[in-house]
């Protein structure tokens, strides 16, 4: 059976992030979506508007940035950054988390401009937001089609 590579949306166990073939994993499947949008013509590429969440999270962490990881029952257990499908279709936000004591809200207006860096540069449409109990998140997008005119 071969293994299926999953790009860390910061809700799973650190084990799997673990292993010196993690950086290879993720590098060589982001070229291959940059591949795909080459051939494509398309930033984000079709397969990315469809697996928003998953494309997302590959970008971020292709960019190099942390995803937060959890326990079996869910708990955090490291800080990082957390995708999750947002309200609206097509949306998805960016959350900085960590374990209770981490300073993860401390850093999470740093950390998220970072991801929102990370994002655009993706080709990507990112905004911060403030949220309940004046926690901050990412709104993530695809660019809007220019006017045509």
């Amino acid at each position: 059976m071969t293994d299926v590579f999953e790009a860390a949306t910061g809700d799973g166990p650190a084990e799997l992030l673990a292993g010196r073939d993690r950086a290879a994993q993720v590098q060589t499947a982001y070229q291959g979506l940059l591949q795909i949008r080459s051939l494509t013509g398309a930033a984000p590429a079709e397969w990315e508007l469809r697996q928003t969440v998953r494309a997302v999270a590959l970008a971020l962490e292709a960019g190099g940035l942390a995803p937060s990881a959890t326990d079996a029952e869910g708990a955090r257990t490291a800080t990082g950054y957390r995708v999750r499908a947002g309200d609206r279709a097509g949306a998805v936000c960016v959350d900085w988390l960590g374990p209770p004591g981490s300073g993860a809200a401390q850093e999470e207006e740093q950390r998220l401009s970072q991801c929102a860096r990370v994002l655009t540069s993706a080709g990507w449409e990112a905004l911060l937001y403030k949220g309940p109990r004046n926690r901050r998140f990412l709104e993530v997008e695809p660019p809007m089609p220019p006017r045509g005119g």
